[in-house]
Protein backbone atom coordinates (compact mmCIF):
# COMPACT_ATOMS: atom_id res chain seq x y z
CA UNK A 1 0.00 0.00 0.00
CA UNK A 2 2.48 2.29 0.91
CA UNK A 3 6.01 0.46 -0.83
CA UNK A 4 6.48 3.63 -2.82
CA UNK A 5 7.83 5.42 0.54
CA UNK A 6 9.50 2.65 2.35
CA UNK A 7 12.49 0.63 1.20
CA UNK A 8 11.68 -2.41 3.02
CA UNK A 9 8.95 -4.81 4.25
CA UNK A 10 7.17 -4.02 7.62
CA UNK A 11 8.00 -6.72 10.26
CA UNK A 12 6.44 -9.70 9.93
CA UNK A 13 5.99 -8.95 14.36
CA UNK A 14 4.86 -5.74 13.74
CA UNK A 15 2.41 -6.74 10.85
CA UNK A 16 0.75 -9.07 13.16
CA UNK A 17 0.54 -7.05 16.34
CA UNK A 18 -0.89 -3.87 13.91
CA UNK A 19 -3.52 -6.09 11.87
CA UNK A 20 -7.48 -5.57 12.67
CA UNK A 21 -8.90 -8.01 10.19
CA UNK A 22 -9.24 -10.07 13.03
CA UNK A 23 -12.20 -7.88 14.32
CA UNK A 24 -12.90 -5.73 11.87
CA UNK A 25 -14.18 -8.43 9.53
CA UNK A 26 -18.09 -7.45 10.69
CA UNK A 27 -17.70 -4.25 9.16
CA UNK A 28 -17.46 -5.62 5.72
CA UNK A 29 -20.98 -6.05 4.62
CA UNK A 30 -21.12 -1.75 5.45
CA UNK A 31 -17.68 -1.58 3.77
CA UNK A 32 -19.36 -2.71 0.51
CA UNK A 33 -22.09 -0.48 0.77
CA UNK A 34 -19.95 2.46 0.83
CA UNK A 35 -17.57 1.47 -1.79
CA UNK A 36 -20.86 0.70 -4.20
CA UNK A 37 -21.72 4.16 -3.09
CA UNK A 38 -18.24 6.19 -3.53
CA UNK A 39 -17.87 4.51 -7.22
CA UNK A 40 -21.26 6.37 -8.06
CA UNK A 41 -19.99 9.56 -6.48
CA UNK A 42 -16.64 9.20 -8.50
CA UNK A 43 -18.39 8.09 -11.90
CA UNK A 44 -20.45 11.65 -11.28
CA UNK A 45 -17.38 13.32 -11.45
CA UNK A 46 -15.57 11.27 -14.37
CA UNK A 47 -13.05 8.99 -12.53
CA UNK A 48 -14.96 5.75 -13.64
CA UNK A 49 -16.51 5.69 -17.20
CA UNK A 50 -20.32 4.36 -17.27
CA UNK A 51 -18.17 0.99 -18.74
CA UNK A 52 -15.72 0.98 -15.78
CA UNK A 53 -18.64 1.86 -13.07
CA UNK A 54 -20.58 -0.95 -14.59
CA UNK A 55 -17.62 -3.11 -14.22
CA UNK A 56 -17.44 -1.84 -10.45
CA UNK A 57 -20.68 -2.44 -8.97
CA UNK A 58 -20.71 -5.53 -10.93
CA UNK A 59 -17.88 -6.97 -9.18
CA UNK A 60 -18.82 -5.04 -5.74
CA UNK A 61 -22.03 -7.58 -5.73
CA UNK A 62 -19.87 -10.43 -6.30
CA UNK A 63 -17.57 -9.26 -3.44
CA UNK A 64 -21.02 -9.26 -1.40
CA UNK A 65 -21.70 -12.55 -2.42
CA UNK A 66 -18.59 -13.80 -1.45
CA UNK A 67 -19.06 -12.48 1.86
CA UNK A 68 -22.22 -13.75 2.80
CA UNK A 69 -21.31 -16.95 1.54
CA UNK A 70 -18.40 -17.20 3.41
CA UNK A 71 -15.99 -17.79 0.30
CA UNK A 72 -14.47 -14.99 0.06
CA UNK A 73 -10.98 -14.93 -0.15
CA UNK A 74 -8.98 -13.03 2.55
CA UNK A 75 -5.25 -13.08 2.49
CA UNK A 76 -2.44 -13.13 4.98
CA UNK A 77 -1.43 -9.51 4.03
CA UNK A 78 -5.08 -8.16 3.89
CA UNK A 79 -4.21 -5.46 7.15
CA UNK A 80 -7.71 -4.60 7.83
CA UNK A 81 -11.49 -5.10 5.98
CA UNK A 82 -11.03 -2.13 4.14
CA UNK A 83 -8.12 -3.15 2.84
CA UNK A 84 -9.03 -6.60 2.06
CA UNK A 85 -12.21 -5.38 0.12
CA UNK A 86 -9.65 -3.10 -2.27
CA UNK A 87 -7.08 -5.86 -2.80
CA UNK A 88 -9.80 -7.87 -3.78
CA UNK A 89 -11.51 -5.61 -6.14
CA UNK A 90 -8.44 -4.63 -8.13
CA UNK A 91 -8.00 -8.51 -8.20
CA UNK A 92 -11.62 -8.84 -10.41
CA UNK A 93 -11.30 -5.47 -11.76
CA UNK A 94 -7.97 -4.77 -12.52
CA UNK A 95 -6.66 -1.77 -12.33
CA UNK A 96 -10.18 0.11 -12.83
CA UNK A 97 -10.73 -1.19 -8.84
CA UNK A 98 -7.80 0.58 -8.00
CA UNK A 99 -9.05 3.71 -9.04
CA UNK A 100 -11.94 3.21 -6.16
CA UNK A 101 -9.87 5.11 -3.40
CA UNK A 102 -9.43 8.40 -5.69
CA UNK A 103 -9.90 11.15 -3.03
CA UNK A 104 -10.69 8.97 -0.09
CA UNK A 105 -8.84 8.03 3.43
CA UNK A 106 -9.35 4.97 5.37
CA UNK A 107 -9.82 7.92 7.93
CA UNK A 108 -13.29 8.99 6.63
CA UNK A 109 -14.06 5.43 5.23
CA UNK A 110 -13.74 3.62 8.88
CA UNK A 111 -15.59 5.94 10.28
CA UNK A 112 -18.32 5.84 7.81
CA UNK A 113 -18.72 1.92 7.95
CA UNK A 114 -18.59 2.40 11.93
CA UNK A 115 -21.64 4.97 11.55
CA UNK A 116 -23.40 2.79 9.26
CA UNK A 117 -23.18 -0.55 11.63
CA UNK A 118 -24.05 1.58 14.69
CA UNK A 119 -26.91 2.78 13.35
CA UNK A 120 -28.34 -0.65 12.31
CA UNK A 121 -26.97 -2.22 16.36
CA UNK A 122 -28.81 0.92 17.43
CA UNK A 123 -31.96 0.12 16.38
CA UNK A 124 -31.24 -3.53 17.09
CA UNK A 125 -31.15 -2.39 20.42
CA UNK A 126 -34.14 -0.24 20.54
CA UNK A 127 -36.08 -3.08 19.20
CA UNK A 128 -34.84 -5.34 22.33
CA UNK A 129 -35.48 -2.72 24.77
CA UNK A 130 -39.17 -2.31 23.46
CA UNK A 131 -39.80 -5.90 23.69
CA UNK A 132 -38.25 -6.09 26.78
CA UNK A 133 -40.58 -3.19 27.81
CA UNK A 134 -43.96 -5.28 26.70
CA UNK A 135 -43.02 -8.10 28.71
CA UNK A 136 -42.54 -5.89 31.85
CA UNK A 137 -46.07 -4.94 31.16
CA UNK A 138 -47.42 -8.00 30.32
CA UNK A 139 -45.82 -9.31 33.71
CA UNK A 140 -47.18 -6.13 35.87
CA UNK A 141 -50.71 -6.46 34.22
CA UNK A 142 -50.89 -10.36 35.68
CA UNK A 143 -49.60 -9.04 39.02
CA UNK A 144 -51.79 -5.72 39.73
CA UNK A 145 -52.45 -7.30 43.66
CA UNK A 146 -49.39 -9.19 44.76
CA UNK A 147 -47.38 -7.38 47.71
CA UNK A 148 -44.00 -7.71 48.22
CA UNK A 149 -41.72 -6.36 50.43
CA UNK A 150 -39.97 -3.47 49.43
CA UNK A 151 -36.15 -3.07 50.53
CA UNK A 152 -33.64 -0.30 50.92
CA UNK A 153 -30.18 -1.35 51.93
CA UNK A 154 -31.29 -4.73 51.22
CA UNK A 155 -33.55 -4.27 54.50
CA UNK A 156 -37.58 -4.56 54.51
CA UNK A 157 -38.83 -0.80 54.47
CA UNK A 158 -42.33 -0.71 52.93
CA UNK A 159 -44.72 -2.91 51.34
CA UNK A 160 -45.12 -2.60 47.71
CA UNK A 161 -46.68 -3.96 44.61
CA UNK A 162 -44.75 -6.30 42.63
CA UNK A 163 -46.64 -4.36 38.97
CA UNK A 164 -44.96 -1.43 40.97
CA UNK A 165 -41.31 -2.95 41.22
CA UNK A 166 -41.57 -4.38 37.18
CA UNK A 167 -42.72 -0.72 35.78
CA UNK A 168 -39.85 0.80 37.85
CA UNK A 169 -37.39 -1.17 34.78
CA UNK A 170 -40.29 0.20 32.65
CA UNK A 171 -39.85 3.44 32.78
CA UNK A 172 -36.03 3.23 33.23
CA UNK A 173 -35.68 1.45 29.63
CA UNK A 174 -37.86 4.04 28.17
CA UNK A 175 -35.25 6.46 29.33
CA UNK A 176 -32.48 4.45 27.69
CA UNK A 177 -34.54 4.46 24.45
CA UNK A 178 -35.14 7.92 24.34
CA UNK A 179 -31.09 8.15 24.57
CA UNK A 180 -30.46 5.82 21.98
CA UNK A 181 -32.84 7.90 19.63
CA UNK A 182 -30.60 10.52 20.14
CA UNK A 183 -27.88 9.03 20.16
CA UNK A 184 -29.31 7.60 16.68
CA UNK A 185 -29.48 11.50 15.24
CA UNK A 186 -25.96 11.74 16.02
CA UNK A 187 -24.80 8.41 13.94
CA UNK A 188 -26.79 9.83 11.20
CA UNK A 189 -24.14 11.75 10.17
CA UNK A 190 -22.05 10.97 6.94
CA UNK A 191 -18.38 11.56 7.35
CA UNK A 192 -17.40 10.05 3.85
CA UNK A 193 -15.71 13.00 1.87
CA UNK A 194 -13.47 14.32 4.99
CA UNK A 195 -10.24 12.40 3.55
CA UNK A 196 -7.63 11.84 6.07
CA UNK A 197 -8.57 15.31 7.96
CA UNK A 198 -8.84 18.01 5.14
CA UNK A 199 -11.82 17.30 2.92
CA UNK A 200 -11.27 15.48 -0.47
CA UNK A 201 -9.60 17.49 -2.82
CA UNK A 202 -11.64 15.79 -5.69
CA UNK A 203 -15.60 17.54 -5.98
CA UNK A 204 -17.11 14.55 -4.37
CA UNK A 205 -20.99 15.12 -4.04
CA UNK A 206 -21.47 14.48 -0.33
CA UNK A 207 -25.11 15.19 -0.61
CA UNK A 208 -25.46 12.43 -3.14
CA UNK A 209 -22.67 10.03 -0.84
CA UNK A 210 -25.27 10.88 2.05
CA UNK A 211 -28.53 9.97 0.34
CA UNK A 212 -26.90 6.82 -1.29
CA UNK A 213 -25.92 5.36 2.51
CA UNK A 214 -29.27 7.36 3.99
CA UNK A 215 -27.88 9.60 5.92
CA UNK A 216 -30.28 12.80 6.88
CA UNK A 217 -26.76 15.07 6.66
CA UNK A 218 -23.16 15.11 6.03
CA UNK A 219 -20.76 16.63 8.82
CA UNK A 220 -19.82 19.84 8.87
CA UNK A 221 -15.85 19.37 9.62
CA UNK A 222 -13.47 17.17 8.15
CA UNK A 223 -11.39 17.33 11.23
CA UNK A 224 -14.18 16.12 13.74
CA UNK A 225 -15.76 13.63 11.40
CA UNK A 226 -12.40 11.95 10.94
CA UNK A 227 -11.32 12.29 14.65
CA UNK A 228 -13.37 12.35 17.27
CA UNK A 229 -15.58 8.99 18.50
CA UNK A 230 -17.39 10.48 21.16
CA UNK A 231 -20.41 9.52 18.99
CA UNK A 232 -19.23 5.88 19.77
CA UNK A 233 -18.45 5.94 23.06
CA UNK A 234 -22.09 7.72 23.68
CA UNK A 235 -23.39 4.77 22.29
CA UNK A 236 -21.51 2.29 24.25
CA UNK A 237 -22.15 3.97 27.37
CA UNK A 238 -26.15 3.92 27.09
CA UNK A 239 -25.20 -0.18 26.44
CA UNK A 240 -23.51 -0.27 29.59
CA UNK A 241 -25.87 1.67 31.58
CA UNK A 242 -28.11 -0.91 29.53
CA UNK A 243 -26.51 -3.79 30.93
CA UNK A 244 -26.13 -2.39 35.03
CA UNK A 245 -29.87 -2.06 34.73
CA UNK A 246 -30.06 -5.60 33.67
CA UNK A 247 -27.60 -6.60 36.19
CA UNK A 248 -29.56 -4.74 39.45
CA UNK A 249 -32.42 -7.23 37.98
CA UNK A 250 -30.39 -9.87 37.95
CA UNK A 251 -29.24 -9.23 41.53
CA UNK A 252 -32.87 -9.51 42.65
CA UNK A 253 -33.86 -12.28 41.26
CA UNK A 254 -31.10 -14.41 42.07
CA UNK A 255 -32.08 -13.37 45.72
CA UNK A 256 -35.43 -14.11 45.40
CA UNK A 257 -35.20 -17.40 43.34
CA UNK A 258 -32.79 -18.81 46.41
CA UNK A 259 -34.85 -21.14 49.22
CA UNK A 260 -34.89 -18.59 51.68
CA UNK A 261 -36.76 -15.95 49.73
CA UNK A 262 -38.48 -18.11 47.24
CA UNK A 263 -40.25 -15.00 45.44
CA UNK A 264 -39.76 -16.76 42.20
CA UNK A 265 -38.85 -19.78 40.28
CA UNK A 266 -36.61 -19.32 37.37
CA UNK A 267 -37.29 -21.40 34.26
CA UNK A 268 -34.90 -24.25 33.86
CA UNK A 269 -33.43 -22.86 30.35
CA UNK A 270 -31.96 -20.60 31.90
CA UNK A 271 -30.44 -22.13 34.48
CA UNK A 272 -27.23 -25.05 35.33
CA UNK A 273 -27.32 -27.56 37.26
CA UNK A 274 -24.49 -28.84 39.54
CA UNK A 275 -21.66 -31.49 38.15
CA UNK A 276 -21.56 -32.98 41.95
CA UNK A 277 -24.74 -31.58 43.52
CA UNK A 278 -27.95 -33.27 42.05
CA UNK A 279 -30.06 -30.90 43.90
CA UNK A 280 -29.05 -27.58 42.29
CA UNK A 281 -30.47 -25.60 40.30
CA UNK A 282 -28.06 -22.03 39.67
CA UNK A 283 -29.01 -18.89 38.08
CA UNK A 284 -26.34 -19.49 35.81
CA UNK A 285 -27.83 -16.81 33.12
CA UNK A 286 -28.55 -14.25 35.15
CA UNK A 287 -24.86 -14.17 37.43
CA UNK A 288 -23.54 -14.09 33.82
CA UNK A 289 -25.68 -10.99 33.19
CA UNK A 290 -24.07 -9.16 36.01
CA UNK A 291 -20.60 -10.22 35.02
CA UNK A 292 -21.02 -9.00 31.80
CA UNK A 293 -21.86 -5.46 33.36
CA UNK A 294 -18.59 -5.62 34.76
CA UNK A 295 -16.58 -5.78 31.65
CA UNK A 296 -18.62 -3.40 29.81
CA UNK A 297 -17.56 -1.21 32.58
CA UNK A 298 -14.04 -1.80 31.96
CA UNK A 299 -14.50 -1.08 28.19
CA UNK A 300 -16.26 1.50 28.10
CA UNK A 301 -13.66 3.02 30.59
CA UNK A 302 -10.40 1.83 28.23
CA UNK A 303 -12.95 3.95 25.47
CA UNK A 304 -12.23 7.16 27.03
CA UNK A 305 -9.03 6.39 28.30
CA UNK A 306 -8.13 5.67 24.56
CA UNK A 307 -9.11 9.24 23.22
CA UNK A 308 -8.31 11.28 26.20
CA UNK A 309 -4.86 12.39 25.31
CA UNK A 310 -4.96 11.63 21.74
CA UNK A 311 -3.46 14.88 19.37
CA UNK A 312 -6.58 15.79 16.31
CA UNK A 313 -6.76 14.48 14.14
CA UNK A 314 -6.38 10.57 13.27
CA UNK A 315 -4.07 8.58 15.31
CA UNK A 316 -3.74 4.67 14.61
CA UNK A 317 -4.80 4.22 18.76
CA UNK A 318 -8.85 4.65 17.42
CA UNK A 319 -8.02 1.15 15.82
CA UNK A 320 -8.67 -0.41 19.27
CA UNK A 321 -11.52 1.52 19.81
CA UNK A 322 -13.76 -1.10 18.10
CA UNK A 323 -12.50 -3.83 19.96
CA UNK A 324 -14.40 -2.83 22.89
CA UNK A 325 -17.42 -1.41 20.74
CA UNK A 326 -18.12 -4.74 19.81
CA UNK A 327 -17.34 -6.32 23.01
CA UNK A 328 -20.21 -4.24 24.60
CA UNK A 329 -22.40 -4.90 21.98
CA UNK A 330 -21.85 -8.52 21.69
CA UNK A 331 -22.75 -8.63 25.73
CA UNK A 332 -25.27 -6.77 25.66
CA UNK A 333 -27.95 -7.16 22.91
CA UNK A 334 -28.26 -11.29 23.75
CA UNK A 335 -28.44 -10.30 27.50
CA UNK A 336 -31.56 -7.78 26.64
CA UNK A 337 -33.06 -10.91 24.91
CA UNK A 338 -32.29 -13.30 27.63
CA UNK A 339 -33.65 -11.10 30.50
CA UNK A 340 -36.86 -10.68 28.31
CA UNK A 341 -37.36 -14.32 28.05
CA UNK A 342 -36.86 -14.84 31.88
CA UNK A 343 -39.28 -12.18 32.96
CA UNK A 344 -41.91 -13.72 30.37
CA UNK A 345 -41.33 -17.08 32.00
CA UNK A 346 -40.20 -16.86 35.31
CA UNK A 347 -43.14 -18.03 38.00
CA UNK A 348 -43.72 -15.67 40.36
CA UNK A 349 -45.33 -17.06 44.20
CA UNK A 350 -47.46 -14.26 45.63
CA UNK A 351 -48.40 -16.05 49.08
CA UNK A 352 -44.62 -16.50 49.47
CA UNK A 353 -43.91 -12.39 48.87
CA UNK A 354 -46.63 -11.42 51.28
CA UNK A 355 -46.02 -13.74 53.74
CA UNK A 356 -42.26 -12.26 53.67
CA UNK A 357 -43.38 -8.91 54.48
CA UNK A 358 -42.58 -8.09 58.25
CA UNK A 359 -45.14 -5.95 59.64
CA UNK A 360 -42.48 -3.58 60.86
CA UNK A 361 -42.45 -2.43 57.30
CA UNK A 362 -45.99 -0.72 58.45
CA UNK A 363 -43.84 1.02 60.98
CA UNK A 364 -43.94 4.26 58.67
CA UNK A 365 -47.98 4.00 58.58
CA UNK A 366 -48.08 4.28 62.84
CA UNK A 367 -46.29 7.18 62.60
CA UNK A 368 -48.22 8.63 59.78
CA UNK A 369 -51.59 7.84 62.10
CA UNK A 370 -49.70 9.89 64.59
CA UNK A 371 -49.16 12.97 62.32
CA UNK A 372 -52.85 13.09 61.07
CA UNK A 373 -53.61 13.30 65.12
CA UNK A 374 -51.50 16.39 65.16
CA UNK A 375 -48.20 15.27 66.31
CA UNK A 376 -45.04 16.55 64.45
CA UNK A 377 -43.35 14.00 62.32
CA UNK A 378 -39.74 14.25 64.06
CA UNK A 379 -41.67 13.10 67.35
CA UNK A 380 -43.81 10.73 65.96
CA UNK A 381 -41.07 8.94 64.48
CA UNK A 382 -39.69 8.46 68.05
CA UNK A 383 -42.57 7.28 69.63
CA UNK A 384 -42.70 4.63 66.93
CA UNK A 385 -39.39 3.59 67.58
CA UNK A 386 -40.32 3.27 71.04
CA UNK A 387 -43.01 1.09 69.95
CA UNK A 388 -40.58 -1.08 67.63
CA UNK A 389 -37.68 -1.19 70.71
CA UNK A 390 -40.21 -2.74 72.54
CA UNK A 391 -41.02 -4.93 70.20
CA UNK A 392 -37.79 -6.17 69.14
CA UNK A 393 -37.00 -7.09 72.74
CA UNK A 394 -40.24 -8.91 73.52
CA UNK A 395 -40.22 -10.73 69.87
CA UNK A 396 -43.85 -8.91 68.85
CA UNK A 397 -44.90 -7.26 65.88
CA UNK A 398 -46.85 -4.05 66.04
CA UNK A 399 -50.34 -5.77 65.41
CA UNK A 400 -49.80 -7.52 68.24
CA UNK A 401 -49.66 -4.73 70.85
CA UNK A 402 -52.39 -3.52 72.54
CA UNK A 403 -54.77 -0.35 72.91
CA UNK A 404 -53.12 -0.20 76.44
CA UNK A 405 -49.20 -0.92 75.01
CA UNK A 406 -50.23 1.73 72.87
CA UNK A 407 -50.87 4.38 74.79
CA UNK A 408 -48.20 3.71 76.67
CA UNK A 409 -46.33 5.50 74.18
CA UNK A 410 -48.79 8.63 73.29
CA UNK A 411 -51.93 9.08 73.95
CA UNK A 412 -52.57 10.16 70.69
CA UNK A 413 -53.24 6.46 69.47
CA UNK A 414 -56.49 5.34 69.79
CA UNK A 415 -58.91 2.43 68.28
CA UNK A 416 -58.49 3.01 64.95
CA UNK A 417 -54.72 2.44 65.04
CA UNK A 418 -56.08 -1.30 64.09
CA UNK A 419 -57.06 -0.40 60.65
CA UNK A 420 -53.81 1.46 59.71
CA UNK A 421 -51.90 -1.71 60.32
CA UNK A 422 -52.63 -3.63 57.87
CA UNK A 423 -50.96 -4.10 54.11
CA UNK A 424 -54.09 -2.88 52.04
CA UNK A 425 -54.30 0.56 54.45
CA UNK A 426 -50.66 1.01 54.07
CA UNK A 427 -50.74 0.32 49.89
CA UNK A 428 -54.43 2.35 49.66
CA UNK A 429 -52.63 5.47 50.94
CA UNK A 430 -49.84 5.49 48.61
CA UNK A 431 -52.41 5.87 45.86
CA UNK A 432 -51.28 9.89 44.22
CA UNK A 433 -49.50 9.97 40.76
CA UNK A 434 -46.10 7.68 40.63
CA UNK A 435 -46.98 5.70 44.30
CA UNK A 436 -47.86 2.14 44.51
CA UNK A 437 -51.61 2.08 45.64
CA UNK A 438 -53.02 -0.21 43.74
CA UNK A 439 -55.27 2.62 41.79
CA UNK A 440 -52.06 4.71 41.31
CA UNK A 441 -50.05 1.28 39.38
CA UNK A 442 -53.03 1.37 37.48
CA UNK A 443 -52.95 4.56 36.11
CA UNK A 444 -49.15 3.65 35.77
CA UNK A 445 -49.76 0.68 33.73
CA UNK A 446 -52.55 2.66 31.59
CA UNK A 447 -49.02 5.35 31.04
CA UNK A 448 -46.53 2.43 29.96
CA UNK A 449 -49.20 1.14 27.58
CA UNK A 450 -49.46 4.69 26.19
CA UNK A 451 -45.93 5.10 26.23
CA UNK A 452 -45.46 2.28 23.65
CA UNK A 453 -48.59 3.04 21.81
CA UNK A 454 -46.45 6.22 20.73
Amino acid sequence: MWSGRFSENPDALFESFSESLSFDRRLAPFDVQVNRAYAKALHRIGIFSDAEITLVLKHLDHIAIELEAGTFPFNRGDEDIHMALERRLTELAGAVGARIHTGRSRNDQVVTDMHLYLKTVNQEAQKALRALSETLIEKAEHHLTTVLPGYTHLQQAQPILLSHYLLAFFWAIQRFRQRLEENFVRLDVLPLGSGALAGSAFPIDRAFLASELGFTRVSPNSLDAVSFRDTFTEFSGVLTQISVLLSRLSEDWILWSSQEFGFLTLPDAFSTGSSMMPQKKNPDSLELIRGKAASNAGHLQALLTLEKGLPLSYNRDLQEDKLHIFSVIDNVLPALKIVRKIVATSTFHPEQMKEAVHLFTLATDAADYLVEKGLPFREAHVVVGQAVQKCVREKQNLTELTLEEWKTFSPLFEEDIFGWLTLAHSLERRNLPGGTGPKSVQTQLEQAKEQLRK
